[in-house]
């Protein structure tokens, strides 16, 4: 069976969601997924219980950056690298699993956080079997071409724009 890629992108709550739900449904179907987040801390409510998971491995985030607009020369140079190398070792390790969720890459690569040439070389060598699933807001129409599927998550209304924040259990 050859492994599609998908992207849920979009301004709209659920694109992160509906990603751990894949690998979720993965796991129950007796699979392995790994996920990796980028710019998240390890510590969101759905990886916590995705680790509890037999089938499910989540890459643990050993350093935290702040924003890219906020960080000096210096540190923009090691977020790259670091966030770069998780890419490659999530990569490298993939063909040991079903399912790879690259969750916010979009935002690593519209960042420069993630080349995006690379990831698409990367895109186009993984192994036959492997589902990727990609997350996050405007993907380029290159990404857009590598992917099988591509579903947009739409904001009618959201109650952050009420200045309600992000609540545990529900947005983390």
């Amino acid at each position: 069976m050859n492994g599609l890629i998908h992207i849920y992108c979009g301004d709209g709550k659920g694109k992160t969601t509906a990603a751990m739900g894949l690998a979720l449904r993965c796991a129950g179907a007796g699979k392995r997924a790994l996920v990796l987040q980028f710019f998240k801390d390890g510590n969101s409510s759905e990886v916590k219980a995705l680790g509890t998971f037999p089938g499910v491995d989540v890459v643990e985030q050993k350093r935290r950056f702040g924003f890219s607009w906020t960080l000096s020369q210096e540190e923009l140079r090691e977020a790259k690298a670091y966030y770069s190398g998780l890419l490659e070792d999530a990569m490298a390790r993939s063909g040991a699993y079903d399912l790879l969720v690259l969750d916010e890459v979009m935002s690593a690569c519209t960042t420069g956080m993630v080349r995006e040439e690379r990831l698409l070389e990367l895109l186009r060598g993984k192994p036959a079997a492997l589902e990727v699933v990609m997350t996050g807001r405007n993907p380029s129409q290159a990404l857009i071409d590598q992917a099988d599927y591509v579903t947009e998550m739409r904001k009618v209304k959201h109650p952050f724009d009420q200045g309600v924040p992000a609540r545990l259990g529900v947005e983390f």
